[in-house]
């Protein structure tokens, strides 16, 4: 009897000890909708398959390595690893008369949440995406 008072006691002290660990894995210092507003851009092309092809490109060409690109859902994933391991992941798919793309990126098993990041990532896609409507190489 006394072994299985010490049992129950000891799970529940555990069960408690571990309630508090995932409470705030879904806060963050930005809002979701700020978050979205700086990871989003939409452009004015409606071939989705082409800023696809792009959106790779562009992640080659800033050092990511592509770990998977599913042409039906509109998605590309991407590491970086340099002392440090970046994950990037990019979704494409049709918006009104246009295209939303959005990135996702990852600092380790971090979220990234600074804009400049995703500035960057979408300056170097404006580009190729420029480049690319008018067929220059």
């Amino acid at each position: 009897m006394k072994y299985l008072l010490i049992s129950i006691t000891t799970f529940a002290l555990l069960l408690t000890g571990c309630a508090t660990t995932n409470q705030r894995v879904l806060d963050s210092e930005q809002s979701q909708v700020q978050l979205r507003s700086i990871q989003t851009r939409t452009f004015e092309t409606t071939d989705k398959d082409k800023t696809l092809r792009t959106v790779i490109a562009t992640l080659q060409d800033l050092g990511f390595v592509i770990d998977k690109a599913d042409q039906t859902l509109g998605t590309v994933t991407g590491t970086k690893l340099n002392r440090y391991t970046v994950k990037m992941t990019v979704t494409v798919r049709p918006h009104n008369n246009g295209v939303l793309v959005r990135a996702n990126g990852q600092y380790n098993i971090t979220p990234i949440t600074d804009p400049i990041m995703y500035q960057n990532f979408f300056t170097s896609l404006e580009k190729a995406m420029f480049l690319q409507a008018n067929a220059i190489d």
